[in-house]
């Protein structure tokens, strides 16, 4: 038998189907108003799949260094096997939105980071979004280094730097948006995340993940 993965240890299946149930919500209730059903989408890190195969888009990739990225894209989702900081196989301005979701973390320098932004930057059409979701470490520092695989830390103050420098305008910032893990504070329930999305008052007091949005003028 072969030996388990680090994310297969870390989630069960049971749990893996709970976080389908949550991002799914997600997309329709809150990232879909960011991204037009006729545009081309980009997920950098596509994990399993739960952002890409949820969101509706005309063209849509998932890039992932684990080649087994392919039995999880669903019907229609074009996968890119590859590091998320080397977009070289698209062309320049042809890409509406690129999304980051809680991938920054586990990269082994900044610099891969910021070639990541300036490949997004590159592939973007002007007025493109770049989306990051990502763990904040002003708001999760007690437990952000319970995960293994987690390599570099950001603030959303750093996560505004990078972008800017990087050459997108930063047009929303949310420092604290969703729980840090979906193991913890966000109900796996549909209707209750609809809630939480609901009342900001919940953000302020469980969200440990920042949301950004950068546009290429």
């Amino acid at each position: 038998m072969a030996a388990p993965t680090l994310y297969d240890a870390r989630f069960s299946p049971t749990e893996r189907r709970a976080k389908d149930a949550v991002w799914q919500v997600l997309c329709a209730d809150f990232f879909q108003r960011y991204v037009a059903p006729d545009s081309t989408i980009v997920d950098l890190g596509a994990g399993f799949c739960e952002f890409i195969n949820h969101i509706r888009a005309r063209e849509k990739w998932a890039v992932e260094t684990d080649a087994r990225v392919r039995e999880l894209a669903a019907p229609g989702v074009r996968v890119h096997s590859g590091p998320a900081h080397d977009l070289g196989w698209l062309p320049p301005s042809s890409v509406d939105v690129v999304f980051a979701s809680n991938v920054f973390e586990h990269f082994s320098s900044k610099d891969h980071v910021l070639a990541a932004l300036r490949e997004g930057h590159r592939v973007l059409r002007p007025g493109g979004r770049f989306l990051v979701l990502q763990p904040n470490i002003r708001f999760a520092y007690r437990e952000y280094w319970d995960f293994l695989d987690h390599h570099l830390p950001f603030s959303d103050r750093a996560m505004v730097e990078a972008l800017e420098i990087t050459g997108f305008r930063v047009v929303e910032v949310r420092p604290r948006f969703l729980p840090y893990t979906t193991k913890g504070a966000l109900p796996s329930w549909p209707a209750l995340v609809k809630l939480y999305l609901r009342l900001p008052i919940l953000h302020r007091m469980l969200g440990k993940q920042m949301f950004l949005v950068g546009v290429r003028p």
